[in-house]
């Protein structure tokens, strides 16, 4: 088979599920012509309680699996991925790696008027300490408040959005932020921009800073940089997940408003060899 052109190839992007669909989303909003592969580890969904040395193992075996899919850049659409394994995923491979956290981390310091700030997160998120690490390198009077949101994941992938018991979830965790004067959220999870709208109404005026969006315009810069952007005629978009294809597809579908037509399962031992 003839090798294609680097750029050719498609955008590669990994999530521990399906809240990665919230980067493709903004991704082809910005490169609507590109081709992209994604890879939901929906069989070891979430990873947010998981160790780091898990989390890293998990984000090498994605990576390789997507560099097999021919691709000219990859991104990594989870932020407890970006947080464990980012640095070294841009350390071993040898095409750009675009990671969550960082273009976030931008957004926040051009947002934020007072330097009262929250991260929504995974545990894993929140106790990496990175969001809190690179914004008080630039603010160091920063006040920052890390609120670990474990249950959230879960249920955005059982389609529960809009579920009584969702909001009330959400009402919970969100309560130690209200009346510090905080101005600026930063979603520190891509599932949680599905909840954005329910976050919104209980924080009322606040700035949310999004790392799906920071991210995509990070990957749009990048590629239109380094001359690896490409209009194709028709693009092509490809997806495999650990487990349960038709979920996927059903979710996928709600999430991105269009027909997933390729959804492949992928056992985790095949991207291991």
């Amino acid at each position: 088979m003839q090798e294609k052109l680097p750029h050719l190839r498609s955008i590669g992007i990994f999530d521990s599920g399906v809240g990665g669909l919230t980067v493709m989303q903004q991704i082809l909003h910005a490169l609507p012509q590109e081709n992209v592969v994604y890879f939901g580890d929906t069989a070891r969904v979430p990873y947010g309680g998981k160790s780091r040395e898990t989390v890293l193992r998990y984000s090498i075996e994605n990576s390789i699996f997507l560099m097999e899919q021919d691709i000219k850049l990859l991104v990594i659409a989870c932020n407890t991925a970006s947080a464990y394994a980012g640095d070294k995923l841009k350390q071993v491979f040898n095409i750009p790696v675009v990671d969550v956290i960082a273009p976030a981390i931008q957004e926040v310091l051009k947002t934020t008027k007072n330097g009262r700030i929250a991260i929504l997160g995974t545990r894993g998120t929140i106790q990496s300490g990175v969001y809190q690490k690179g914004i008080q390198e630039a603010l160091p009077h920063a006040q920052i408040t890390g609120i670990a949101c474990p249950l959230l994941v879960n249920l955005v992938e059982e389609h529960l959005i809009s579920h009584a018991a969702t909001r009330m979830i959400v009402r919970d965790y969100l309560a130690p932020l209200r009346n510090k004067g905080i101005d600026t959220v930063v979603l520190g999870c891509t599932h949680y921009p599905l909840l954005r709208p329910m976050i919104e109404e209980e924080l009322g005026n606040i700035s949310i800073v999004d790392p799906a969006l920071t991210c995509a315009q990070t990957v749009a810069d990048l590629l239109h940089a380094s001359k690896l952007s490409h209009a194709h005629a028709i693009p092509q978009h490809r997806y495999y997940v650990s487990d349960d294809p038709e979920k996927f597809r059903i979710l996928g579908r709600d999430f991105l408003g269009m027909p997933l037509n390729h959804v492949e399962a992928i056992v985790s031992s095949d991207f291991r060899k």
